[in-house]
């Protein structure tokens, strides 16, 4: 079933939700959309679990206002989706950009119906460099691929996807990674890569007070290793899982064994 789901004045989300049982919500992340977890969406629901996959506005189906792209904003639209589809005892997944999302889910509205926080890859706490944090791209990284989107948006997000795998992949499973990046805004990616390059989570992650677990590329090359060393170590009550083969793309470099993982927590 696919919902519409207004968020915001004139604001509506496409949400894909699959499934009946516990309720999985995916956040996926820049500059995709929740069709990047496929290989998680065939699976989940075979096995009793509610696959419920957001696309973030700018991005997929989601309509593409001119402003909302930080993520406070991104945090509320989840919040209305939760409350919209009342959703108990449901676990939370964010991909990359859809960790920091989380995570501010998390510390502004989570409620006793939030079991579980996952975060694949987050570009958390920060995801680029600056005084007192050594890791991730820098601003000025941040500042060219910008330049790039606004240049020349496909062959941007071309170079910036051949990061994003560890496993071989085929040039066509490339091709159809891209064509999700182009289902979005040029003007959502944009404001989307700013708020990635701006926003800093250091003081924040410290209050999630939600059982998490973090799954994390060792390989990954667009957010390093180590925020998931330094998110485990802030967040209490946390488990960190490691994937030796997997770049940032993890549910699909080893997505028998992310799935695996995934199934475990449940």
């Amino acid at each position: 079933m696919a919902h519409y789901i207004e968020v915001d004045a004139n604001v509506k989300l496409f949400v894909e939700d699959i499934g009946e049982g516990q309720p999985i919500v995916f956040i996926h992340g820049w500059p995709v959309n929740h069709q990047m977890f496929e290989y998680q969406m065939n699976e989940l629901p075979k096995k009793g679990y509610r696959f419920i996959g957001i696309d973030l506005r700018g991005f997929g189906q989601s309509d593409k206002p001119a402003f909302g792209y930080d993520y406070d904003t991104h945090a509320q639209d989840l919040k209305k989706v939760v409350e919209y589809l009342q959703l108990e005892n449901f676990y939370l997944a964010g991909f990359s950009m859809g960790g920091p999302i989380s995570i501010r889910y998390a510390t502004k509205y989570a409620d006793p119906n939030l079991a579980k926080l996952i975060l694949i890859g987050a570009a958390a706490p920060v995801f680029t460099q600056r005084d007192g944090y050594e890791y991730g791209m820098k601003k000025e990284e941040v500042d060219e691929l910008i330049a790039g989107i606004k240049a020349d948006r496909p062959a941007a997000l071309k170079e910036f996807g051949s990061n994003f795998f560890y496993s071989e992949t085929s040039e066509t499973l490339d091709q159809w990674f891209l064509n999700l990046g182009l289902q979005a805004s040029a003007h959502g990616t944009i404001a989307c890569a700013e708020s990635l390059r701006d926003e800093d989570l250091r003081d924040e992650v410290g209050k999630v007070n939600v059982p998490t677990v973090i799954m994390h590329g060792t390989k990954d090359e667009i957010c390093d290793y180590q925020f998931a060393v330094m998110l485990n170590e802030s967040i209490e009550n946390s488990t960190l899982i490691t994937f030796e083969e997997s770049g940032h793309g993890v549910v699909y470099d080893e997505k028998e064994k992310f799935n695996e993982e995934l199934l475990k927590l449940l």
